[in-house]
């Protein structure tokens, strides 16, 4: 159990590190640094903007 915790915080790591390269590099577009941005304050969010209860929407 442990090491499955361990490997899903290693490959969040590795995700978050790539939309910080892809946002600190000068040839991204600004509409794909706001996205990143977007992702990451959602992803670190206690608010949960899309219901559990929508079927395919939902976390």
């Amino acid at each position: 159990m442990f090491g499955k915790l361990k490997a899903w915080a290693k490959q969040l790591e590795r995700k978050l590190f790539v939309l910080y390269l892809a946002y600190k590099d000068n040839r991204t577009p600004w509409f794909a640094k706001f996205f990143a941005v977007c992702v990451v304050a959602y992803a670190f969010s206690p608010i949960d903007l899309i219901p559990d209860f929508i079927p395919v929407w939902g976390p």
